[in-house]
């Protein structure tokens, strides 16, 4: 359990998203999608300093895509997650299932 890499609640949601857009995940797509799932407001900059902080742990990489007139002559970053990005998505839900199971009725009951 020593050698896992845990994750922040952002820097979940940013590697999830990356995984579920596949090949279209950059910053304005990753925005889009965390907002449109969680209902939850997001600002461009988190999304990038957390991209950064994902790709200095080695769980995402990130590549340059070809400059655009429409961007002012300027590339989009893709974001890719990494086999370690994979394993470090699925060991933070495993525990989380773990920490919600058996408390359904609490939730259910309005505690």
């Amino acid at each position: 359990m020593g050698d896992r890499t845990f994750l922040g609640e952002f820097e979940h949601l940013v590697l999830a998203a990356a995984l579920r857009l596949g090949e279209g995940a950059y910053g304005a797509a990753l925005m889009r999608e965390i907002e449109e799932r969680t209902g939850r407001s997001v600002q461009a900059g988190s999304v990038y300093i957390t991209v950064q902080r994902l790709e200095e742990k080695g769980l995402v990489r990130c590549t340059l895509g070809e400059p655009t007139e429409g961007r002012g002559g300027r590339p989009k970053r893709f974001v890719t997650p990494t086999p370690a990005g994979v394993r470090a998505l699925a060991d933070h839900r495993e525990a989380m299932l773990r920490i919600w199971d058996g408390l359904e009725a609490d939730l259910e009951g309005g505690r």
